[in-house]
């Protein structure tokens, strides 16, 4: 049971993927990370013994610490942590315990390569509608929440990603792209393993939209109409990409929390 200074995987369960989910910590060991290098999605490993270097970064945050099994060093990690301002919790069970359970687990053998600041770096066509901001929202909500993702011409994509170290997406011939009938979004689920019930069905409303197949899912016209209408809204693309976190925040709660819900007028009629 979840107390003042621990949560529950259940409950963080319900965290992760939204936009007021804390910052996830994972302190194992390297010996232990090396055993296992899969991560809690939406985590970044950082070691104990510098807790005092990097924990200011999250002052005034909240933040879920959790090691092997959740004991020593990620109860003292996340008691330093809270001398330096933080919210922090542990992690029940630690690593192991959330595995236990069977809960979705982050294929860290697919990512790209980290920039000197711990970032993955990625790279895409300029002016984004569907997947390609689909794409970063995954990455920012359940991969790498400080991904940093650069949009230039479609010609210079490939060129970029080799100069700079970006991994090249949604475009053709390379890893991170479309698959037969499965859009990017679709590959990036599989490829990192963290399909979930609620994201498969974004998934679906996704690809209804990217590939012209509004037949997949009666949502997918929204998408569409929604993604194309944000286009239009910002010149800018990273601020349309802001504009879309918030589009897909929505969608994703809708997938995991609210697809029996339906709604009529008048909704609360007094009877007479």
């Amino acid at each position: 049971m979840s107390t003042f200074t621990t949560i529950s995987s259940d409950k963080l369960t319900r965290l992760i993927g939204t936009a007021n989910a804390p910052a996830l910590i994972d302190v194992r060991t390297e010996e232990d990370f090396a055993a296992d290098r899969r991560l809690i999605p939406g985590s970044i490993k950082l070691g104990h013994d510098k807790v005092t270097d990097w924990g200011r970064d999250f002052a005034g945050r909240r933040a879920v610490v959790s090691c092997l099994r959740g004991e020593k060093l990620a109860q003292g990690t996340a008691a330093w942590l809270r001398q330096l301002g933080v919210q922090a919790e542990t992690l029940e069970g630690g690593f192991e315990g959330w595995k236990a359970a069977n809960l979705p687990l982050l294929d860290t053998r697919k990512l790209p390569p980290r920039d000197a600041k711990g970032c993955t770096v990625w790279v895409t066509r300029a002016r984004p509608k569907i997947d390609r901001i689909a794409c970063p929202w995954l990455i920012r909500r359940f991969v790498d929440p400080n991904a940093v993702f650069l949009y230039v011409a479609p010609s210079e994509v490939v060129g970029v990603g080799e100069r700079f170290n970006a991994a090249p997406f949604d475009i053709e011939n390379v890893f991170w792209s479309h698959r037969g009938e499965l859009c990017t979004f679709d590959v990036m689920i599989e490829e990192f393993g963290i399909a979930t019930t609620p994201l498969l069905r974004l998934a679906t409303l996704v690809r209804g939209a990217d590939t012209a197949r509004p037949d997949l899912a009666p949502e997918a016209s929204g998408l569409l109409a929604a993604s194309l209408g944000l286009s239009r809204m910002y010149d800018d693309d990273l601020e349309q990409l802001e504009a879309g976190m918030l589009l897909y925040d929505a969608f994703y709660r809708w997938c995991r929390d609210a697809t029996a819900e339906t709604h009529n007028w008048p909704t609360n009629k007094v009877k007479a």
